[in-house]
């Protein structure tokens, strides 16, 4: 297995341990405490943004949905999507190959279960290829897209990648995402009082509008694309509850079979 340079943080053991895991080495850690001084909510984002990934799984597994795709998954740990639906087969896709291989080291135990390819979401095609010698792709699939959009600027072309797994799935297939915009707030909808923008060579940020697009035809379940703590939550909100900055929104949505009801 390729090795983690332990001199160097690495995005996919920082997320780790900010999920209080244990794949991760003391320059991570470090790298996380350096970036909470600078950015208090970083910590708290990053577990509500891991909730609605477990709150959407749940939801889409009692749909009837026993085969996922995680793409841009960095390490399976922490309650990723095979441990929250045990029943279900899971493929876990992530571009870099040192984390491609730590992620198939972790998964050693789940044979059967849960696989990580190395591919590129921005390659919908090798991704589902690659993803079909895993899964059946002629049934229903729900394809996670939990915050790795917004890193990808618009040039790059991330809403053709995800207009092509839209198109290659099944109906009945579900597609859920979370994507951060620095504003959050449903007032931008109409024109945007303040907006700079997307697109930039570190990403992208995008109106709720422009995220609601990556869905295209597909049906936004209730209650639509909403801020990450809000959708679905498991208890309601407490008076006293610390209240995260809306600038994470999630949704989840299915293909329609238009050709059933034709």
């Amino acid at each position: 297995m390729r090795q983690f340079d332990q001199q160097r943080p690495n995005l996919a053991r920082m997320y780790d341990y900010m999920l209080g895991g244990t794949d991760n080495f003391a320059v991570d850690r470090l790298a996380i405490e350096q970036l909470a001084e600078l950015v208090p909510e970083a910590v708290p984002l990053a577990r509500a943004n891991r909730a609605f990934l477990q709150r959407a799984v749940r939801y889409v597994a009692a749909a009837g949905i026993d085969q996922f795709v995680d793409l841009g998954s960095g390490l399976p740990t922490q309650g990723s999507a095979h441990e929250v639906a045990p029943g279900a087969r899971v493929v876990y896709v992530d571009h870099d190959p040192v984390v491609a291989a730590h992620a198939k080291a972790l998964l050693a135990a789940n044979v059967g279960r849960a696989v990580c390819v190395e591919a590129d979401l921005l390659d919908a095609d090798d991704v589902l290829d690659k993803a079909g010698g895993f899964l059946d792709l002629d049934r229903p699939v729900a394809v996670l897209l939990v915050s790795i959009l917004h890193f990808l600027p618009d040039s790059a072309r991330p809403d053709a990648a995800v207009a092509r797994l839209r198109e290659r799935l099944a109906p009945g297939s579900f597609l859920v995402i979370s994507h951060a915009t620095t504003m959050g707030r449903l007032e931008d909808e109409e024109g945007g009082r303040g907006y700079r923008g997307s697109s930039g060579s570190g990403g992208a940020d995008r109106r709720p509008s422009e995220i609601r697009r990556f869905f295209g035809d597909f049906s936004l379940d209730p209650p639509g694309l909403v801020q990450a703590v809000d959708w679905r939550p498991d208890r309601p909100k407490l008076v006293g509850d610390w209240a995260l900055p809306s600038s994470l929104m999630a949704g989840v949505a299915r293909k329609i079979d238009h050709s059933a009801s034709a």
